[in-house]
């Protein structure tokens, strides 16, 4: 039984890393529909969220079929119901790629408007939270789940500058409040894209630690990881 456990960890491993190669592709993307406002870019994305979400099912029904069949303690337990919440996680982030991709549809649908607000650092840094994230899962890798954890502020930071810029834009072209919140719903959708990637990376430490570090339990985590 030991023998047929271990097989069928190792291709849970390999399911949620395929997830997440595709998760990491369509945040890819969306961030290029974003820059170039690419209305087609956008669509494939929406088209293809399908794909997705019939992948999240399959990884969770493994899991849980695994959980039955096994009955798995301790470290392949947490390793379980880790892979279970990323898995949610990833799913989720696919679907602020289809928020994001259905803005873009809407922005390239009006007039060309001088008044953007540049998400290039924002899309960037959340591109690199998710890649850091299954990085950390893939080498179990606490560190790197930490400054995961770190950067979440850093996106916010950013969300908070193109909201008070949107909001002065709103001011000044009053005739153009569609198209202004729909850039606003751009910085919402990405945002909360890292958020989700944060929450992989808790899950990671989860899994390595067996600690909960989420409802700001993080810092006082962090200064022990740092010693071990």
């Amino acid at each position: 039984m030991t023998i047929h456990f271990h097989r069928e960890l190792e291709k849970l491993k390999r399911m949620i890393l395929s997830l997440g190669a595709m998760v990491e592709d369509r945040v890819r993307k969306a961030s290029k529909a974003v820059d170039m406002i690419d209305a087609d870019l956008a669509q494939e994305i929406i088209n293809t969220d399908i794909e997705i979400d019939e992948m999240e099912v399959e990884v969770e029904e493994e899991c849980l079929k695994a959980m039955a069949l096994y009955q798995p303690v301790a470290v392949d337990l947490r390793f379980l119901v880790a892979v279970i919440k990323i898995n949610n996680e990833l799913e989720r982030i696919g679907d602020q790629a289809v928020n994001i991709a259905e803005r873009v549809l809407v922005i390239a649908k009006q007039s060309r408007h001088e008044y953007l607000f540049d998400y290039s650092s924002m899309s960037c840094k959340a591109e690199n939270m998710l890649k850091m994230s299954l990085d950390a899962l893939v080498n179990l890798d606490v560190e790197l789940a930490l400054k995961v954890c770190a950067m979440d502020d850093e996106v916010d930071k950013i969300k908070k500058k193109a909201y008070d810029k949107i909001k002065k834009g709103m001011r000044e072209y009053p005739n153009h409040l569609g198209y202004m919140i729909n850039l606003l719903l751009v910085s919402r959708h990405l945002e909360r894209l890292a958020d989700h990637t944060t929450n992989i990376a808790e899950e990671v430490i989860y899994m390595i630690k067996g600690d909960i570090i989420r409802h700001g339990r993080i810092k006082e985590k962090a200064g022990k990881y740092g010693k071990s």
